[in-house]
Parts: C-alpha cells; sequence; structure tokens
C-alpha cells in the first residue's frame, strides 16, 4: 500500500474513533468512566505503543482501542475486559501489544493498564 494511503487510512480511523459515542461500550457509569481513564492513560503516556511490530504514538494507539471498543458491541463490560479483551493482543494477529515507556523500557500493555487501573482504583477509594 502507498504510504499516503496508509497515512489516509490512519487519520480516518482516527477520526471515527475519536467520535464513537462513549455509549456503546462498558454496561454501566463506573465501567464507562475506568474505561475512559484507561484510554486516556495512554493517549497521556508520552510511550510508544507497539503493535504488530511497529511504534505508534499514544494517541493514535488510543484511537485505535476506542475503534476497537466501538466494534467489541457488548462484550466489553469492565474495564478488565476492556484490558483483556481489546488492550491486551491484536486480534489478527494474535501478538501481545505493548509500550515503550519514555524511559525507554519496553512492557506488555495488560499488566501495564491492570496496574494503572488498581492505582486509579485506590486513589478514587481514597476521595
Amino acid at each position: 500500500m502507498r504510504p499516503e494511503r496508509t497515512v489516509m487510512r490512519n487519520r480516518c480511523a482516527f477520526l471515527l474513533a475519536t467520535l464513537a459515542a462513549p455509549a456503546m461500550f462498558a454496561s454501566d457509569a463506573t465501567a464507562q468512566a475506568e474505561i475512559e481513564y484507561l484510554l486516556q492513560f495512554i493517549s497521556n503516556s508520552g510511550g510508544r505503543f507497539i503493535r504488530s511490530g511497529t511504534e505508534y504514538p499514544p494517541k493514535e494507539a488510543a484511537a485505535h482501542l476506542r475503534l476497537k471498543l466501538s466494534k467489541a458491541g457488548g462484550r466489553v463490560k469492565t474495564a478488565e475486559d476492556f484490558i483483556a479483551g481489546l488492550a491486551r493482543k491484536s486480534y489478527l494477529t494474535g501478538k501481545p501489544y505493548q509500550i515503550k515507556l519514555p524511559d525507554g523500557t519496553v512492557q506488555p500493555t495488560g499488566p501495564w493498564l491492570t496496574q494503572a487501573l488498581a492505582r486509579h482504583r485506590e486513589a478514587a477509594a481514597v476521595k
């Protein structure tokens, strides 16, 4: 595929994912808020999202996961469902997604997001 087509396709996917209605996912307000937190956490991470061997900026990663979420229908009811079913690995290749953090360390997104969710819940419980 020509590079300009790939760029256009990525931009279209980003736009569609960004505009996807949050009401299309999760079964309750708490789950929706936690999933949105995780998407923002990814978007603001400063890391590089590694999918199928290619690195993507964090905002594109979040857009990709929003698109997957919009297509998941009722399969995603909790933040754990989001992590395990969508944010952990590629549906097409089965390869785990990874995050390359600003300090250069690389780790699988599943445990990284699970830890972020735990910290988020702890902070919410303190309030």
